[in-house]
């Protein structure tokens, strides 16, 4: 009943991001808390295994050469959502705020 869940967190160089927009060929737009909305493409070994919908929240690497574009590493589940809350409240606030 009072189950916690663990949850990954993003690590150096990760951040937190929720998915805005389904482009296609393995591709989606993203938004950021600082504000910027990223193109982020899923790497080939997540393709299978990561599906995405609008609103998902996942964690992305920003690429080193080209800043607005990035590589999704991990998809939070819709339980994980709750506990995500607990230890990033200001960001998933920040990125609810940007994303309406």
């Amino acid at each position: 009943m009072g189950e916690t869940v663990r949850i990954r967190l993003p690590g150096e160089g990760e951040m937190l991001a929720k998915v805005l927009e389904l482009l296609g060929d393995d591709r989606v737009r993203v938004i950021c808390p600082d504000g910027k909305i990223r193109i982020a493409r899923i790497p080939g070994k997540y393709r299978r295994k990561l599906w995405l919908r609008v609103g998902d929240y996942v964690i992305i690497v920003p690429w080193d050469f080209q800043p607005d574009k990035a590589d999704v590493i991990h998809k939070y589940e819709k339980n994980e959502v709750p506990e995500l809350r607990k230890y990033l409240k200001d960001e998933v606030e920040k990125l609810e705020e940007l994303s309406l």
